[in-house]
């Protein structure tokens, strides 16, 4: 690897890796505060929710690192003209083929990353998502125990919880069960926790005491206790069957889904479609960065800057990002339409290599001198 590669190579991944950072957490942002809900309604704890949003952090990646490495190409491809270093390494002998590989080995890269994000590691966690999900939204013992409020569960048992920690511990905890008529019981704790167990969920307080009235004598009989568990009895709603969505599937349940299942064999064709749609959307990073560079190099230099060629490569990006989301939908209802979604990035990734290789500026390099 030449100097001037490694120079160009460096300058585009650095400000690849500023974009894709700036992109995916302002995605992330967003899309995050969708679940504020979970920790509002359902008593999810701070910790749970950004594991819950991290495990989607693989889908933003992959959406953003092939506009990341694309902006960085156009960007610093521009700078370089601006600053006329692009016009000396043209004028040492570089021709648009050379000057193009730094940003094409970094969309070889791109493309590997993508793949593997796509097949592997978006499948992973988009289903443990979808499973955390299930359960946190089918678990209906977080709303039992609001903080601050006196929260009745049922006819004969009252809690009231004065604080709940963002780790789901709970502080100042008094409990009034009624379940026996005839021996009320009434428990405070300073410090307790939710657990979950298969007869449904238990307070478990700590440190505390257990008052108890003899109605019969008035007798108050007065318990210490450093552990003591009360059962809430089942407030959970049986957990469903959930059919897996395509997001959460690897390669070979899509492609060859599960006919024996009536669910697959109603959603086949948009199984089908999202497999093929796994082994090509990768190849839109490379494809972006190609005819990026196949629009911007190509030609001589201009002295008034690179303004129009910019415009054009972005245009060229953008229909290009339009054909990868479009494309995916239209097979999924039209399967004859599956072809056109290896033909698109295949046929922008040919028409730019030749492009690169066969620009006029080389063509006249190659051309003999007038006598």
């Amino acid at each position: 690897m030449t100097r001037i590669t490694a120079y160009i190579l460096r300058q585009v991944l650095t400000t690849a890796l500023f974009v894709l950072i700036t992109l995916t957490l302002a995605i992330w942002l967003t899309q995050s505060l969708r679940f504020v809900d979970l920790i509002v309604n359902r008593g999810l704890s701070v910790g749970g929710y950004f594991y819950l949003t991290v495990l989607l952090m693989p889908n933003f990646l992959a959406l953003v690192a092939p506009i990341a490495l694309f902006v960085a190409t156009l960007f610093v491809y521009n700078r370089l003209t601006g600053d006329s270093e692009l016009v000396v390494m043209r004028a040492v002998g570089y021709g648009p083929g050379q000057l193009s590989r730094p940003a094409l080995i970094l969309a070889a890269g791109a493309t590997a990353l993508s793949y593997a994000l796509h097949l592997w590691v978006m499948p992973i966690g988009f289903g443990q998502f979808k499973e955390l999900q299930a359960d946190i939204r089918s678990d209906y013992s977080g709303l039992l125990l609001q903080e601050g409020a006196f929260t009745r569960i049922g006819q004969h048992l009252t809690v009231y919880v004065r604080e709940r920690e963002a780790s789901g511990d709970l502080r100042g905890i008094i409990v009034h069960d009624t379940r026996n008529p005839t021996d009320p019981v009434t428990l405070l704790a300073e410090r307790g926790t939710l657990a979950a167990t298969e007869d449904g969920p238990r307070v478990i307080l700590l440190n505390g005491n257990r008052q108890q009235v003899d109605r019969a004598g008035g007798k108050l009989s007065l318990l210490y206790f450093e552990r003591y568990s009360v059962e809430i009895g089942q407030t959970g709603a049986a957990r469903e069957f959930r059919w897996r969505e395509p997001g959460e599937r690897f390669l070979h349940e899509l492609l060859w889904p599960d006919m024996d299942s009536s669910n697959d064999r109603f959603f086949a064709r948009r199984l089908i479609a999202e497999g093929h749609t796994r082994l090509t959307a990768p190849l839109y990073a490379f494809a972006l960065v190609i005819a990026g560079l196949a629009l911007l190099l190509p030609g001589d230099f201009n002295r008034r800057g690179m303004g129009k060629r910019v415009l054009a490569a972005a245009g060229a990006g953008v229909a290009l990002q339009a054909l990868s989301i479009a494309m995916p939908n239209f097979a999924a209802r039209l399967p004859a339409a599956i072809p056109f979604l290896y033909a698109v990035p295949l046929a922008a990734i040919a028409l730019s290599a030749w492009a690169l290789v066969h620009s006029p500026r080389r063509r006249r390099a190659r051309e003999p001198a007038p006598a």
